[in-house]
């Protein structure tokens, strides 16, 4: 089964474009995916720049698709970056998602992947 952890920074839709994180929290996450990597459940993993720096295309019903540069302000939550695992059920990814060893104010979510398999064949 494959998992994606989206990391969820408090208040990262309101960081400046070019924020980078803390040092220290830097090394601790690379300890963190080395061992996700010597595990051999560790497929992905990407941090991604804040909201502020990105673009959305807004589909509406009917309409043409509209561009709109971040930041967004409707946005509640933002994502901060994801790792992409494989595991053999969600209570493992549950597990590995329990060990980031974040410093302040984050969230891990934990979303299950679809598989061709979860599909009817038709």
């Amino acid at each position: 089964m494959r998992f994606m952890m989206l990391v969820i920074p408090k208040d990262y839709g309101k960081a400046a474009p070019d924020a980078m994180p803390d040092p220290k929290q830097v090394e601790l996450m690379m300890k963190y995916n080395e061992s996700l990597q010597k595990a051999g459940v560790l497929l992905e993993l990407n941090g991604l720049y804040p909201p502020s720096a990105g673009t959305r295309v807004v589909y509406s019903s009917g309409g043409k698709p509209k561009v709109v540069d971040g930041p967004f302000t409707e946005a509640k939550e933002s994502i901060g970056g994801y790792w992409m695992i494989q595991v053999k059920s969600k209570e493992e990814a549950v597990e590995w998602a329990s060990r980031v060893p974040f410093l302040g104010e984050e969230t891990v979510e934990i979303r299950q992947i679809h598989e061709m398999t979860d599909f009817p064949p038709e």
